[in-house]
Order: C-alpha cells, then sequence, then structure tokens
C-alpha cells in the first residue's frame, strides 16, 4: 500500500478550514477535518480516483463532498507515495465546474 505524506501546505490547508468552520459550528469543523483525513487515506487503496489537473502533469483533484458543498483535496502520486499538496473549499476555486462534472 502506497504511503499518504502531507505537505505543509496541505496541513495548514486544513487547520484553515477547521478553523473558518469552527468560528460557527465546532462540531462540523471537527467532522470536516475528519472527511478530509479519511478521503487522503482512500488514495492509498485507489489512487487514481482523482481527476487529471490538465496543466500539470502527475497531478489530480479528488472532489469531497461535504454538507452542501465539499471539498478539493489537490495530490500527486510520485513512485509509492502519494503526496497531498493542497485543500481548498470549492467557493474558492474559480472553474468549480470542471472538477464537480
Amino acid at each position: 500500500m502506497r504511503e499518504i505524506v502531507w505537505l505543509n501546505s496541505a496541513v495548514n490547508d486544513v487547520v484553515r478550514l477547521r478553523d473558518f468552520i469552527a468560528a460557527n459550528n465546532s462540531e462540523a469543523a471537527q467532522k470536516a477535518a475528519q472527511i478530509l483525513k479519511k478521503s487522503a487515506l482512500l488514495l492509498a487503496a485507489a489512487p487514481d480516483i482523482g481527476k487529471p489537473v490538465t496543466d500539470l502533469i502527475g497531478y489530480r483533484d479528488l472532489a469531497i463532498k461535504f454538507g452542501a458543498a465539499g471539498y478539493v483535496m489537490r495530490y500527486k502520486i510520485y513512485e509509492n507515495d502519494i503526496y497531498i499538496v493542497h485543500l481548498r473549499h470549492y467557493r474558492e476555486l474559480k472553474f468549480i465546474s470542471q472538477i464537480w462534472q
């Protein structure tokens, strides 16, 4: 099984996203952080489930539904490891329709 490696940028994104939600609902913030971590673990077993990023060779985006919205996890498969690079709420993305199709 592949190893999941969280880059500092992705860890910072989880903290930022969790803190944003926690300002209004600490329970939902905890659940969001958990679903992001669980989604990363899914990549170890099925690394190709995300959509390839057209302008970045080797990068993929995994759409993660959460409540009425969701997140996008950008990652890169390199040798036997999966690097989680960034996480964004779908409202932060310019071209959300391309990711959620």
